[in-house]
């Protein structure tokens, strides 16, 4: 358990946050199949880690290859897929007691429709999973937008390895869109032909690709809890480095939506962002829709939280299959503090307290982004979060970046 308070003042600092877990990730599995392709600043997230080490595992000679995913969900996903087209293979997929949870029958349905030899171990819509690699001999597929991208993305990536082009169709709203557009942005950047509507995307078949040197930007979900921290705190101006405004990542959506709570982004050249508090803020209820940006919904709510506005967040429906369920965390940890909060299975609504509860201990739920968004709050009330070290999925350096900021972090 880690003791946050706020010990100094902190006028300027600079805050240096490595690569896009979401780029990484991504780049990772298409070096898998083009070794010419490098790139620089790569994620330092336990969900980076656990993918590269999965990813050697390929290179062993086992009859039967098994490998442990822990909680990263992306690496699940973007594992099962490629397992699938790693012909004369055959892998065990695992992870987590949590991961053992989350249901992957979409992508798996999506791939067996597609020729491949997937089979659950355990329960029948969730891993762990068998997975025997072939040539895959079709080259349609319909399946669901509403529930995660990742599956999407998981098809994308594999989908030049074919012997044809792929066609996807999309049923229903697509959820987490810019990650969709991420993946066909990084396979357009490779030279893939690639064309998309709404309804369906059609990816070309490319056994090789010409040499080329990636740098991949910093992570903008983590930058979120820097945002929060300047709209909470006092004065405080921050640089974020190696960031642009104009970003693959969805989550830029944070210059957008912390505007309508007095934070300003400006551009310091081609690689610098400034951040800093300009106003007060006017509304006493802040809304959004996040259905394109789920992952900032922790970090916005605490945020309403500590400037004692009220919020209503709606798109939220794929929180409940994350690494917990963030709509029951999010309730519960922000009611300790005072707050009066109503959920439903796509959205959250929040009463901001007059005065927040001090010296409340927060509970992470085995849940990186549950302790990254409650820091903020210790600029103004003293708190305990239990279980610091979960940062280390995304962020290692997240408490030492906090305490440059001027909070002091006490395990």
């Amino acid at each position: 358990m880690i003791s946050l308070s706020f010990d100094r003042s902190v006028e300027e600092a600079e805050v240096v946050i490595t690569g896009s877990k979401s780029v990484s990730n991504r780049l990772l599995i298409l070096k898998h199949f083009y070794q010419d392709l490098a790139f620089q600043n790569l994620s330092n997230s336990d969900d980076t880690v656990c993918l590269q080490k999965a990813l050697t595992q390929f290179n062993t000679q086992s009859e039967i290859t098994e490998i442990d995913v822990g909680h990263a969900g992306t690496a699940m996903r973007f594992l099962t897929a490629l397992c699938a087209v790693s012909e004369d293979r055959t892998f065990v997929l695992k992870g987590s007691q949590r991961m053992h949870n989350r249901p992957i029958s979409i992508l798996v349905d999506a791939l067996k429709k597609l020729g491949a030899d997937i089979s659950y171990l355990e329960k029948v819509g969730f891993p762990p999973l068998e997975i025997k690699g072939k040539k895959l001999t079709k080259n349609e597929v319909s399946i669901s937008g509403a529930v995660s991208s990742q599956y999407i993305s998981a098809l994308l990536l594999i989908a030049p390895q074919l012997n044809r082009e792929l066609h996807i169709r999309i049923k229903g709203d697509l959820t987490s869109k810019p990650y969709v557009d991420m993946t066909l942005q990084l396979l357009k950047q490779l030279g893939v032909q690639v064309e998309s509507s709404v309804e369906e995307i059609c990816v070309y078949p490319q056994a090789q690709i010409q040499p080329q040197e990636i740098k991949i930007e910093s992570d903008w979900s983590s930058a979120s809890y820097f945002f929060s921290s300047v709209a909470v705190s006092d004065g405080l101006k921050l640089t974020l480095s190696h960031f642009q405004i104009q970003s693959l990542q969805g989550d830029a959506a944070l210059v957008r939506l912390y505007k309508k709570l007095g934070v300003a982004s400006t551009q310091v050249g081609t690689t610098q962002l400034s951040i800093e508090k300009k106003k007060a803020i006017s509304s006493k209820t802040f809304e959004a829709n996040l259905i394109e940006t789920p992952d900032l919904a922790q970090t916005l709510a605490v945020t309403c939280l500590a400037l004692g506005i009220d919020c209503f967040l709606t798109g939220l429906h794929t929180l409940k299959i994350k690494e917990t369920d963030r709509l029951e965390a999010l309730k519960a940890e922000l009611e300790k503090f005072g707050a009066q909060v109503n959920i439903d299975d796509t959205s959250l609504n929040m009463k901001s307290p007059e005065k927040l509860k001090k010296h409340v201990v927060v509970e992470t739920y085995q849940d990186h982004r549950m302790a990254m968004a409650f820091a903020p709050l210790s600029f103004l009330v003293p708190l305990q979060i239990k279980d610091e070290n979960v940062v280390t999925k995304s962020y290692p350096e997240f408490w030492d970046d906090m305490q440059n900021l001027g909070i002091s972090a006490e395990s």
